[in-house]
């Protein structure tokens, strides 16, 4: 039975640079919104519109048909979804659980498994393309599910992006999310090192942008971060920190498929230096200040 938006309850849990617009798109979609947050003063805005708020998880999840996360670290999915008092012991038979939070394969398997057993149905969808993407409702999202869950939960996913693509079963999502990043942490590298490299060279990097954009060296990365490294605006669209334990992530289960990934192994060891000259909490183009302190 298909989903309709004045019925079916909606539960986001994460209200962060991304969650504040992706959980705001459904509720003007027409779903009603339930909403959870550690720091409850994110979610005002979104209360004066009409959200519920609730004040855990588990009573979020009781509340809901659907429940959507995007939280911040594989512990923190874990803990909302498996323990005593998450998402998976308190939601309902037959509620989806949609899990948008870069995280681990393996542990998008346990959930997956957990929720099966209680009669939910539990989707791995992460996604890419930032706080720009999550405003404009265009964001990428791989999905890890079983083929009738994804079919359930497309509509409600059409509301948040644009590019949806099913990968495979449960895990999908994450793996191919890795895929994203490790593509993502080497042209960074490439993106910040172009951008000095022309300063150094005595050009303006504005002009040298206009013209290496719409080549074969153009990227999202550097059309979109280009301009704020030129023009210093370091804030996150997304945290150096989060980056940072996405490719942890990724060069684990490269280790564990007995793969070597050097570049991302370079660009995680320049990310860890950017952080611990105290830049974690700026946004990825942040890490042209390896190159310009």
């Amino acid at each position: 039975m298909a989903w309709q938006a004045g019925d079916t309850k909606v539960g986001f849990i994460g209200i962060g640079v991304m969650g504040k617009s992706m959980a705001g798109h459904l509720a003007k979609a027409g779903y009603p919104l339930h909403i959870y947050t550690r720091t409850a003063e994110k979610a005002q805005a979104l209360v004066d519109e009409g959200a519920v708020w609730h004040d855990t998880p588990a009573k979020l999840a009781a509340a809901c048909d659907v429940i959507v996360t995007m939280v911040g670290f594989p512990k923190d999915v874990e803990e909302i979804y498996l323990g005593e008092d998450g998402i998976i012991a308190h939601a309902r038979e037959g509620a989806y659980l949609i899990d948008m939070t870069t995280s681990s394969p393996l542990l998008a398997q346990r959930i997956h498994e957990a929720a099966r057993a209680k009669g939910q149905a539990a989707l791995d969808a992460p996604v890419s393309g930032g706080d720009v993407g999550a405003r404009n409702a265009a964001l990428s999202i791989m999905v890890g599910a079983d083929p009738e869950h994804y079919e359930q939960a497309l509509p409600l996913l059409e509301v948040m992006g644009k590019n949806i693509v099913r990968q495979g079963g449960p895990g999908a999502g994450q793996h191919t999310k890795m895929c994203n990043q490790i593509a993502i942490a080497s042209g960074m590298v490439g993106v910040c090192e172009a951008l000095a490299y022309a300063e150094s060279a005595g050009l303006d990097p504005k002009t040298v942008l206009s013209s290496i954009e719409s080549g074969a060296a153009g990227s999202w990365s550097l059309t979109n971060l280009g301009v704020r490294i030129i023009d210093g605006d370091f804030e996150p669209g997304f945290y150096v920190k989060h980056f940072i334990k996405d490719m942890g992530i990724a060069l684990e289960s490269a280790r564990e498929m007995g793969m070597d990934t050097p570049g991302l192994a370079l660009a995680h060891s320049l990310y860890q230096r950017l952080a611990e000259q105290g830049y974690e909490d700026k946004g990825t183009q942040a890490l042209f200040k390896i190159w310009r302190p």
